[in-house]
């Protein structure tokens, strides 16, 4: 008798449960990460102690987006050997270390320790989780991009939301433990279900990025410097702004560096980096209860609304916009121009709905903009540009701070110091507004002159050029050599 041979099991393919359990993670970790970077321990400055140095304590707490942004491009290379899944759960438990020890730290040396650990593990997750989702169903690239977005718009509302009625100054140390698990949990089930699945490929960096990924973090360091330097020593405001202006201006001639496409994203990130949460942060501290705005209750109706718009119109351009979409790229980033000159016309406003136009306008447009650009571009540009675009964050927040400082200089009067605070955030969404636009004109320009030169758009650039020789060897090792119909695979191996 025949015995019919044994088949032995695959083991469980449920992949829809990766891809369930890696979004919520996003929804999770992401805006967990980004929060980091607000620095609002002068909110809380009545209750630090009298023993410690109140300014240095400020000073360090800042040390967070410094050494977020050092570790965005470092953590792209690491992501060349280290698989995605464990990169995630790396940045995330030093988070989680971080809010263990801000109950700790009682001087300003642990505080800043504190901090730097935080932002050391903020700038793990916000690249893996990118890396994470590249390769899996389109609308989790789209969640990313639009739950990124509304992370940095909503980020300066988050860092403050655990202050309200607070009793300890550490909370800005430890701001969402239980958000914090939370994350960490899902990262735990999304490492178990990754090795019940079989260990499936996640996209690695080759070594062509290494040395483009790792030239981002030279501006990233001068900028750290820089920021350092003036909070330490007093620069006044001249100085301030020329300093952010060439930063700024460094971002993108680095962005210049690669094919058409590579451009079009890292000009679009830096765009994004320098604008939008510096701008959102203003508003916010302008719309707070106690300068006759909303507060923050009234508030988070218009940042609902500015997410889930976002999050659905990163979504509506993965799944039905052509794969080259750079053409709306453009359009995304005068959505971003038109919600800055709203927030020109409605803010101050004592009624929190109206905010809802210009917080949709900037996230939804940065939606736009960075989905449209990341259709074009493999994981190694996309992490480049990530590298830039926190970059810009801490460019954005030194030019902010530069215009603040001309503004409130010889300020005499509480009424003279809002006026002056209201007037800075309309300087600075007039100056936001020209950056934006002064990206468009140039992407456009370097749009036409790579198309000007077909041969320069018919090679891309070594990176990316390994990038796609990479994959094609991958994908030829991974097809069986096949012989024809009818012939045997001794046919096929004679000459």
């Amino acid at each position: 008798m025949t015995v019919p041979p044994i088949q032995r099991s695959a083991g469980p393919r449920v992949p829809w449960l990766l891809d369930v359990t890696l979004g919520l993670l996003v929804v999770a970790a992401l805006p967990l990460a980004i929060v980091t970077v607000p620095n609002t321990l002068s909110v809380v400055a009545k209750l630090l102690p009298g023993d410690v140095d109140q300014v240095g304590l400020m000073r360090t707490h800042g040390l967070a987006l410094p050494a977020l942004m050092l570790t965005v491009p470092l953590a792209a290379v690491v992501l060349r050997r280290v698989q995605v899944v464990h990169v995630v759960l790396l940045g995330l438990a030093l988070v989680a270390l971080s809010d263990v020890a801000g109950g700790y730290a009682d001087s300003e040396l642990l505080a800043g320790a504190v901090r730097v650990l935080r932002g050391v593990g903020a700038g793990l997750v916000v690249p893996a989780t990118l890396a994470a989702v590249w390769d899996r169903v389109p609308v989790l690239r789209a969640l990313w991009v639009g739950v990124f977005s509304v992370s940095l718009l909503a980020a300066e509302a988050l860092a403050l939301w655990p202050l309200d009625k607070a009793s300890s100054w550490k909370v800005t140390l430890q701001p969402y433990p239980m958000l914090t698990g939370i994350a960490l949990a899902l990262a735990g089930a999304y490492l178990l279900i990754w090795i019940l699945l079989g260990r499936p490929a996640t996209p690695m960096l080759n070594d062509g990025e290494r040395s483009r990924l790792l030239l981002a973090a030279v501006p990233a360091a001068g900028i750290a410097v820089v920021a350092i330097s003036t909070a330490t020593e007093g620069w006044r405001a001249m100085p301030v702004i020329v300093l952010a202006v060439v930063a700024v201006a460094g971002l993108l001639g680095l962005a210049t560096i690669g094919a058409a496409e590579s451009r079009t994203l890292a000009y679009s990130m830096v765009a994004v980096g320098v604008v939008l949460l510096p701008s959102a942060a203003q508003v916010t501290l302008v719309e707070m209860g106690g300068l006759g705005g909303p507060g923050l209750r009234g508030l988070w109706v218009p940042f609902a609304v500015a997410g889930l718009l976002a999050v659905g119109a990163a979504t509506a351009v993965r799944r039905f916009a052509p794969a080259p979409g750079r053409w709306l790229v453009p359009f995304g980033l005068l959505a971003m121009v038109v919600g800055l000159c709203s927030v020109r016309l409605v803010v101050p406003s004592a009624d929190g709905l109206v905010l809802a136009v210009p917080f949709t306008l900037l996230a939804v447009g940065a939606a736009v903009a960075l989905t449209s650009a990341l259709q074009e571009v493999g994981v190694g540009t996309a992490v480049f540009g990530l590298s830039l675009c926190v970059a810009g964050v801490l460019a954005g927040f030194l030019l902010g701070t530069g215009v603040q400082m001309a503004m409130l200089d010889g300020v005499s009067s509480a009424q003279e110091l809002v006026d002056s605070f209201v007037g800075a955030l309309h300087s600075w969404a007039l100056i936001g507004g020209f950056l934006v636009v002064l990206v468009i004109v140039l992407s456009t320009v370097m749009a036409r002159r790579s198309a000007a030169r077909p041969e320069e758009t018919a090679s891309a650039s070594p990176a990316e050029g390994d990038d796609k020789a990479e994959d094609e060897d991958e994908s030829a090792d991974s097809v069986p050599a096949v012989p024809p119909q009818g012939q045997s695979p001794e046919d096929t191996a004679s000459p």
